[in-house]
């Protein structure tokens, strides 16, 4: 036989079955009791915050920031690149051919022939417009010749009038002494009266015809002289064609690009060349359009770039502000302040900084999808595990930070990304 525990059993009365149960139930109540309130303790906040929050989002896919006071600084920091302020490109007066006097980088002075354009139909033009305009000449020097001869013709006819008027007034003269003396008739009288009337017309008429005759030529002279003097101009127009066609630097300065190469035929206005200008060199940087109409003329900026072995900085003014506005940039110009640094080149990388504004001692919080997405109105504060809904109130905006004026204290942790997966919801729970 093997032994067993039979022998320590015993059947107990009612009485202590009963007592033993209340014993043991009392025990797990109690124990219940202590479970839950260290589940409560521990667990609480978190199954409050649960079932508080419309939603669970982990911290992973947050970015936090706190407010901080301090200063803010509201500019505007760009890439730009050296430009020529005066950057002239030539272009063809004329079709020909063309050739090169020039290369590209070449130091030029004003004035210098840069390239020749050779054009045949413009120099048998000239000569073409010449000869009209000799023609023209030589019919005014005729003019002028009939017209002393004409004059001198109607010249000879006054003076021969007056010439036979003076006679018949000396008949007349006679012939009244004659008839005084009883020496001639009455009618010898009347006759010489009679032509000393036709005498006086006639030299009357002659002097009206030289006034008519002067009148004439004068205006004769002077529409030949207005046709050659007219032609001329065409002469000295198509001359100064003809020189452009040598054409010559407008700046001291460097040849830039060359659009077209030796020998090649080009048509009228075609691009050739451009010179650069390297004494008025600028800055141009691109600025986001929600920026540029802040930017006023004679703004302040500094300008840096790497010279040697340390970046060297300059001062710059705004010159310029373009009213276009291109892939959502407006392009804007700095000159230098003081001297132009020398060794600077065309289409040279540059950083550009330049003030908007300044404010000492204000609240700042990092700048971040909020300001956009919720128009800065709103942001959700980060209280133990729970983001809170806040209503805000924004001032200034640089590109890294925002002013806080109302809605939030120094070293609060705003939600500044991603806040879009609360779905607008007024409170939610973090999980980490």
């Amino acid at each position: 036989m093997i032994r067993d525990t039979s022998a320590q059993d015993r059947m107990l009365k009612p009485s202590q079955q009963r007592g033993r149960r209340l014993a043991l139930g009392g025990l797990a109540l109690a124990s219940s009791a202590l479970l839950a309130s260290l589940l409560a303790y521990y667990a609480g906040p978190t199954i409050i915050s649960q079932f508080s929050g419309g939603a669970s989002v982990g911290l992973a896919r947050l970015s936090l920031a706190s407010v901080e006071l301090g200063p803010l600084t509201r500019d505007i920091a760009a890439e730009g690149r050296v430009v020529a302020a005066n950057s002239p490109t030539l272009y063809a007066g004329n079709p020909g051919t063309v050739s090169l006097k020039v290369q590209a980088g070449d130091q030029v002075k004003r004035g210098q022939v840069l390239l020749t354009i050779a054009s045949p139909e413009l120099t048998a033009r000239l000569g073409q417009e010449r000869a009209n305009a000799d023609a023209l000449q030589s019919e005014w020097l005729r003019a002028q010749a009939d017209a002393r001869q004409q004059r001198a013709q109607t010249q000879s006819q006054l003076e021969t009038a007056s010439i036979s008027f003076k006679t018949a007034q000396n008949d007349l003269a006679r012939q009244s002494q004659a008839f005084q003396a009883g020496a001639t008739a009455a009618a010898q009288v009347d006759q010489a009266r009679d032509t000393l009337a036709k005498a006086q017309v006639a030299l009357k008429q002659s002097q009206e015809l030289l006034g008519l005759k002067d009148d004439a030529v004068k205006f004769e002279l002077q529409a030949k002289r207005q046709a050659y003097e007219r032609q001329a101009l065409v002469v000295r127009d198509v001359e100064r064609q003809l020189d452009e066609l040598n054409l010559r630097s407008p700046v001291d300065g460097q040849v830039g690009q060359l659009f077209i190469t030796d020998r090649a035929s080009v048509a009228r206005d075609a691009k050739l060349l451009s010179v650069v200008d390297l004494s008025a060199l600028e800055v141009q940087i691109q600025v986001a359009e929600s920026l540029a109409r802040e930017l006023q003329p004679n703004m302040a900026g500094e300008i840096s770039g790497a010279g040697g072995t340390k970046d060297q900085k300059w001062q710059g003014l705004l010159s310029s502000v373009s009213p276009e506005v291109v892939n959502g940039e407006v392009a804007a110009r700095l000159r230098f302040a003081g001297p132009q640094p020398a060794q600077l080149r065309q289409n040279q990388r540059l950083s550009v900084r330049m003030l908007l504004d300044h404010k000492d001692k204000v609240l700042t919080l990092s700048r971040g999808s909020f300001v956009e997405e919720g128009g800065g109105h709103f942001a959700y504060v980060l209280q133990a595990d729970v983001a809170e809904k806040r209503a805000i109130k924004l001032g200034l905006q640089s590109l890294a930070k925002v002013e806080v004026l109302e809605g939030l204290k120094a070293g609060e942790q705003v939600v500044i990304s991603g806040a879009d997966n609360f779905k607008d919801a007024q409170r939610v729970s973090i999980s980490r």
